[in-house]
């Protein structure tokens, strides 16, 4: 995913006091590099996501629901605009269907009518972190800054208070989840991904169909990037899929 750049000074010159932060240095904040693997359960649950849920679940991590619910998370991460999100919204606007979309400092700046929209339609916006490092690598200061300055930019500028936090890159740590959870954060990862981010190397839309569907799986969170021109194409089909199987699409 290409974000574009915003200086770590930019945000340390922003950063309020938080000495009382410190002691998450004291966690674990061994680097973890989620994947949910590929080996899955008898219900097409990726056995990755399970272990991590029973893992990180208590310290706000989510990244598989309940095995007994046939609900579904949709979910986008937006780096930058590649002219794809307001079809997105279109389709999901014409299907009665609410996601999430993760959003960092950088793409609300530039995007302010799309976050707007957003919003007024019912989704549910993301913190992606102000300028999208990897966590692990940050300070307990810095870890704060990059979760509470687009908090407090997102709630002064658009009214709305997030709720829900994803690391960028899914790196994250025990002291990460920690932090988050202490500022009010679930943590979401995923349960299904797949390689849509590339521009220049988009997947065929009737591939990408049958691998997005043919994952699908009761509590899953999917991940799409919002560039995505085939995930954009192909929406609609896979929403009609997922409900003429019986799953529901929740808001997050």
């Amino acid at each position: 995913m290409r974000i574009l750049p915003v200086t770590m000074a930019v945000v340390a010159a922003a950063a309020p006091s938080i000495s009382e932060y410190s002691r998450f240095e004291n966690l674990d904040n061994t680097k973890v590099a989620y994947g949910m693997g590929v080996e899955t359960d008898s219900q097409n649950r990726p056995l990755g996501a399970i272990q991590a849920q029973k893992q990180y679940g208590e310290l706000g991590g989510l990244f598989i629901g309940e095995s007994d619910k046939q609900r579904i998370w949709l979910t986008f991460d937006e780096g930058y605009e590649n002219g794809k999100t307001a079809d997105i919204l279109d389709t999901l606007k014409e299907k009665n269907v609410r996601a999430v979309f993760f959003v960092t400092y950088d793409y609300c700046k530039r995007n302010p009518e799309l976050v707007k929209r957003m919003i007024a339609e019912g989704h549910t916006v993301g913190n992606h972190t102000w300028s999208h490092p990897s966590l692990p690598e940050c300070s307990s200061d810095e870890l704060y800054s990059e979760l509470s300055l687009l908090h407090e930019y997102v709630r002064d500028n658009f009214g709305y208070e997030m709720y829900v936090m994803r690391p960028p890159k899914g790196e994250f740590s025990e002291r990460v989840l920690a932090c988050a959870k202490e500022l009010g954060y679930t943590t979401v990862l995923w349960s299904f991904a797949y390689p849509d981010w590339d521009v220049n190397n988009q997947p065929d839309p009737e591939q990408a169909f049958e691998k997005i569907t043919g994952k699908s799986h009761n509590g899953a969170v999917y991940l799409l990037h919002a560039v995505s021109e085939t995930n954009a194409s192909i929406l609609g089909r896979v929403i009609d899929y997922w409900r003429t199987n019986g799953y529901v699409i929740s808001p997050m």
